[in-house]
């Protein structure tokens, strides 16, 4: 399945399916993230039953701490 996470495309497998799969695929599974699936974010506790589908747009932010 083709996705384009923060503008680029990518390839991800079917394992990948849900938001949660895609997170733990890039190991952001325990970061504090937002994730906007085709411009609407979802809420955290949605994520792990969001099916992704070819095509989608997903942007995905993390926050780095410093100073």
């Amino acid at each position: 399945m083709e996705l384009v996470i923060n503008g680029e495309k990518i390839q991800v497998s079917a394992a990948e399916s849900t938001i949660t799969g895609l997170l733990q695929h890039f190991n952001l599974q325990h970061k504090v993230v937002i994730v906007e699936l085709n411009d609407e974010i979802v809420a955290k506790e949605n994520q792990s039953e969001t099916l992704l589908s070819n095509g989608d747009k997903v942007e995905i932010v993390h926050f780095v701490g410093g100073g």
